[in-house]
């Protein structure tokens, strides 16, 4: 029966046309299923990116409504955008001192990283020349002792793992800022960067912090491993900041993600002021990579026009919100969800490794 069934498929396929299934749109169907199953998960972590400490700051509640165990800043934790570092401190205070993110900060593991806007120039690189001063800032700002070992060396690259009864994550936070090469810009209509030919000798991470992040990707001892960009990696078709505008670097990511011993990697980024899930199934690991985008807590680009991506498995969400991951450290599984005012679930996503 089930034969005759297939038959009866392949035969209408031919007279009316089928349109073929591409791998994001059979990842979401497969994906319905999961979804509906009720799964425990024995850790909680929310990442955000994109908060202007001089807007409304409404997705502080929901965000300590979900408990995480821990709260990862992916970039643009704040907007300075200067030059004068006495703005930028005062613009940490005004985070630091709103009672809804100072309880979070209180009874949650808080880690970061940076992207432009608190680096302190719109899209700047390695040519910015306040990075050192912006960065102990930030280190203040997170609350990183004195003596920490990042603070004695360039870059805001640092990596640390997080074990609870059940198991354990490693966050691996890049820094997309301190070493990065110029971008090229783009002759695409809308388009404001466009990638360098593959031979292009341009970095994003440098050297140094390529070869500290293939050493961080030979320690096996972690049940998962996050990498944090403040860009998005696999998502490449848009014409604003990406890996994809460094293809050798990209290239370079994929060899060293093949040849890693971490455990169950995936990846988390900001910077586009909207949320969404991005799969690739032929990365060359033994399971899919995961890049997981949020970015908008306090603005998005609501009216922006919604460019392609081979890789989304999820909509687009330009609503205000927050990335949540709880983590299944017995089934080796790790459910995405992006969230938002009311602590409204837009998007949930399931990865099994």
């Amino acid at each position: 029966m089930r034969n005759l069934l297939y038959i009866s498929i392949g035969l209408l396929c031919l007279t009316q046309g089928c349109k073929e299934t591409t791998p994001a749109e059979r990842i979401r169907q497969e994906n319905s299923e999961q979804n509906a199953k009720e799964d425990s998960y024995e850790m909680s972590v929310v990442f955000v990116s994109c908060n202007d400490q001089d807007r409304p700051q409404p997705l502080w509640k929901p965000i300590a409504n979900n408990i995480p165990a821990v709260f990862v800043w992916g970039g643009d934790n704040i907007y300075a955008d200067t030059e004068n570092m006495d703005k930028m401190a005062n613009d940490y205070q005004k985070l630091l001192q709103h009672p809804d993110y100072a309880e979070i900060n209180r009874e949650t593991i808080v880690l970061g990283t940076w992207d432009d806007h608190d680096y302190g120039k719109n899209d700047a690189g390695k040519e910015w020349p306040y990075k050192e001063e912006a960065k102990q800032l930030l280190l203040d700002f997170l609350g990183y002792h004195e003596s920490d070992s990042i603070r004695k060396r360039p870059g805001v690259y640092h990596s640390r793992t997080i074990t609870m009864e059940a198991g354990s994550v490693k966050f691996i936070l890049l820094d997309t800022r301190t070493f990065r090469t110029p971008l090229k810009e783009s002759t695409i209509p809308g388009h404001r960067y466009m990638a360098w030919p593959e031979t292009h000798k341009g970095t994003i991470l440098g050297e140094a912090q390529w070869k500290w992040l293939e050493d961080e990707l030979a320690d096996d001892t972690a049940d998962f491993t996050v990498l944090v960009s403040s860009i998005q990696f696999l998502s490449d078709d848009h014409g604003w900041e990406k890996w994809g505008n460094f293809p050798s670097e990209v290239k370079k990511m994929y060899a060293l993600l093949k040849h890693a011993k971490a455990q169950n990697i995936l990846m988390l980024s900001g910077d586009r002021h909207m949320a969404e899930i991005s799969v690739n199934t032929a990365a060359g690991l033994p399971y899919p990579l995961v890049d997981f985008t949020s970015s908008g807590l306090t603005h998005t680009w609501i009216d922006s026009e919604t460019e392609a991506n081979e890789y989304r498995v999820s909509n687009v969400v330009k609503q205000l919100n927050f990335g949540r991951l709880k983590f299944d450290f017995e089934n080796e599984k790790v459910r995405f969800e992006i969230r938002g005012a009311d602590d409204f679930l837009y998007e949930a996503f399931v990865q099994n490794y």
